[in-house]
């Protein structure tokens, strides 16, 4: 179906045993390193921090209306500009593939120190704290091509074959888990409006009490993401001394060559479309599940739990699979068959839920925490399973390049669903059925999607 098989050329290694192999399973020339932990850690902290920037604004979208007057456009508008910040994703792509991980890592760290110090700024005129808030935003949203894009390159860079999904898994999800504590950290943190005191027949709100809040959580966000800024500018190299595996150290396809193979190869703009619009519209929908549960009677801070729990337990979930994956290599599309086949039926059961004048379904806080969570769990667990069939897919097409494409083609849909939802406020109930349509696509897609091992072939059969 389009597939473009490697050549024996582009699976030769690089570098060549100084002696003939021995016995062992690892050829003599590779090898790892402790300090990767310490790699993949602060990438992974990088990730956790971007994640909650991003997803700052709609866990407290309530008490931010009050304080900064923001409406709704103005809340949807803050979670578009991490999918925006995807538009100069080639060039991203083009400093990860010549100047390195660490090169591009720093670029990344930089927009996100700023964007959280441009927030930080207390100005009192309500236009222009919106334009610095607005503007802080966007340049975190920059630093998203890297993170999200570059958690595969550094586990086939650090690590070895049997890890790879594992580290993949960490590196990829941490950002996920940074806006699910966004979800908790935000209602528990900052008071919503409405939590009032009643004084007689007057209701007293106290504003300023839920500005300060506000302001505090803007001024921890930007500490910790400078500390880490100054980690990474101390300690951060792109690669190890020595390879950990033979892919690691085999020769890759030029930049230009590249984008022309992901564009011919049918299979890969298959199984990217099976990734992008679900995860795309997901990351949509969990933006403002704070307006879409409101209908539900569900509260501020119930919101804020369910999305926790939801992006929390795929996290978890999409480790333990990436570890399986690692132990019983070749199975990637099934693992995702079967995610997929649950995703759907998980959101077709939220969805009908919030429906309850219509389908008479019970709508209670069980049922919503329970299809909610598990729309959660499938769907981001399945990042890494996907990210690591892509790899496999494409080899040798370099890992931050093919991440980059299909995370931007994500963005891409996110960016198109919160666009769509600046124009219709009155009625959200559609954004249920465009996130239970695109599993069932998905699930479609990944049915007859062909898959090969390329990568592991030359981990398995050249390094023998």
């Amino acid at each position: 179906m389009g597939a473009v098989e490697s050549t024996e050329g582009e699976r030769e290694p690089l570098l060549v045993p100084s002696q003939p192999a021995t016995n062992s399973t690892q050829p003599v020339f590779s090898r790892v390193y402790g300090r990767r932990w310490f790699v993949l850690t602060m990438f992974s902290m990088l990730g956790f921090m971007q994640g909650l920037v991003w997803n700052t604004w709609g866990p407290i979208q309530n008490s931010a209306k009050h304080v900064f007057e923001f409406s709704p456009k103005d809340i949807a508008l803050l979670v578009l500009w991490g999918p925006v910040g995807f538009l100069p994703w080639l060039l991203f792509m083009w400093i990860m593939d010549k100047k390195g991980l660490r090169a591009s890592l720093l670029l990344s760290a930089f927009f996100m120190v700023l964007g959280a110090a441009l927030r930080s700024v207390p100005l009192q005129e309500l236009l222009y704290r919106r334009w610095l808030i607005h503007g802080g935003q966007f340049l975190n949203g920059l630093a998203g091509p890297t993170i999200m894009s570059a958690g595969p390159l550094l586990s086939t860079t650090w690590f070895a074959p049997d890890q790879r999904a594992t580290a993949t898994a960490i590196a990829s999800l941490f950002s996920y888990l940074g806006s699910a504590c966004a979800f908790l950290i935000g209602p528990l943190a900052v008071p919503a409006p409405n939590d009032t005191i009643k004084l007689g027949s007057a209701i007293h709100w106290n504003q300023n009490h839920i500005a300060n809040r506000i302001q505090l959580v803007l001024y921890t966000e930007f500490g910790m993401i400078a500390a880490l800024f100054v980690a990474v500018l101390f300690y951060f190299p792109s690669r190890p001394p020595i390879p950990p595996s033979v892919a690691a150290a085999s020769q890759r396809l030029s930049y230009r060559n590249s984008i022309c193979r992901l564009l011919s190869n049918m299979r890969f703009l298959m199984i990217a479309l099976a990734y992008s619009v679900p995860t795309g519209v997901a990351a949509g929908w969990g933006g403002v599940l704070d307006m879409i549960l409101t209908p539900a009677n569900v509260s501020q801070v119930d919101a804020g739990w369910i999305g926790f729990w939801s992006i929390v337990g795929g996290c978890v979930f999409g480790i333990a699979m990436a570890r399986f994956a690692d132990y019983i290599r070749g199975m990637l599309k099934l693992i995702l068959v079967l995610m997929f086949a649950g995703a759907s039926l998980a959101a077709t059961w939220f969805t009908l839920t919030c429906l309850t004048r219509l389908t008479h379904l019970p709508s209670t806080k069980a049922t919503l925490y329970t299809s909610c969570i598990l729309v959660g769990i499938f769907i981001n667990s399945s990042v890494p399973i996907f990210l690591e069939l892509f790899i496999e897919t494409v080899y040798p097409v370099p890992e931050g390049i093919t991440c980059g494409v299909v995370t931007f083609l994500s963005n891409l849909f996110t960016g198109l669903l919160l666009s769509f939802l600046t124009f219709s406020f009155t009625d959200l109930s559609w954004l249920n059925w465009c996130l239970t349509g695109s599993c069932i696509f998905s699930l479609l897609l990944l049915l007859f999607f062909r898959e090969s091992y390329d990568r592991l072939y030359l981990d398995v059969f050249v390094s023998v």
